[in-house]
């Protein structure tokens, strides 16, 4: 099995635990665990950087140690801390190994593996509440990093006519399409690089990524917006608003709703040209 780098940082803020998990999501992590007072991330080997990791952590003023362990069984992680995610009526986002959430319009079962996107986060909590505001029929949708798949399956089942999702996560392709298949979703196409989109244009973009990535693909990502459109983004702290607003303003993107929650925030934005 591939070694891994355990990272264990001394934190009991929850917000603080939000942020660094994002952090260090974007530095490779791809498991976390949560304990009293401690949160361990978990990196592959091969994409450690000890310099990203000390600005991330001591730039918080904290403490941490790290070690290098062998590959656990993530499946077995995952489901020993997996719980149903409930947003009010409107949907359920459970495990195969949960009885379905009885009263819920639509529910979805997601695979527990290490695929970003299980509702558990605040900001993929957000993306749904903010997808409950759209009406999807007949619209066409584009999913960019689409973890789990969590947001594809959600707007099929809104009514959405086709999806496009993508990933360039080998592990998130892998997972998305599992979670496709369990929920019977049949109208969506998965790719590993925006190049597959070519000059496609799309009613509604979703983009549950994190500041960095937005910004770097805010211009291509409107590209494919189409007129009137709207872009549903989120992974971004509240002190990000500002200077994804400043760059959203350049493309002729207009704020039209905002949530936050636990320091997070989700934003909608419409194509304004």
């Amino acid at each position: 099995m591939n070694a891994y780098i355990e990272i264990r940082i001394e934190v009991a803020d929850s917000p603080l635990r939000e942020m660094l998990i994002a952090q260090l999501a974007g530095e490779g992590a791809d498991g976390f665990e949560e304990e009293r007072n401690l949160l361990k991330a978990f990196i592959p080997a091969r994409h450690f950087h000890q310099t990203a990791i000390d600005e991330i952590v001591l730039q918080n003023n904290l403490n941490y140690s790290s070690a290098v362990i062998e590959e656990k069984n993530w499946n077995a992680e995952w489901e020993s801390n997996f719980h149903p995610v409930v947003i009010n009526d409107f949907c359920a986002v459970r495990a195969n190994f949960h009885t379905a959430v009885p009263g819920i319009k639509h529910d979805i079962i997601i695979t527990p593996k290490m695929s970003f996107g299980t509702g558990h986060h605040a900001t993929t909590y957000m993306m749904i509440q903010a997808m409950a505001r759209l009406n999807f029929a007949a619209t066409t949708v584009f999913d960019f990093g689409t973890g789990t798949g969590v947001l594809s399956i959600l707007a099929e089942k809104l009514g959405a006519s086709s999806i496009v999702a993508i990933d360039n996560d080998t592990w998130s392709i892998e997972n998305a399409m599992e979670n496709f298949n369990v929920n019977n979703c049949y109208k969506i196409l998965l790719f590993n690089k925006i190049d597959f989109i070519s000059n496609r244009h799309f009613d509604v973009i979703l983009a549950n990524i994190n500041r960095n990535t937005i910004l770097e693909n805010l211009v291509a990502i409107k590209q494919h917006l189409g007129l009137k459109g709207v872009l549903l983004i989120s992974g971004l702290l509240v002190g990000d608003q500002a200077v994804i607003l400043a760059e959203a303003e350049k493309s002729n993107l207009k704020l039209n709703n905002r949530l936050e929650k636990n320091g997070w925030i989700c934003m909608e934005l419409i194509n304004n040209e």
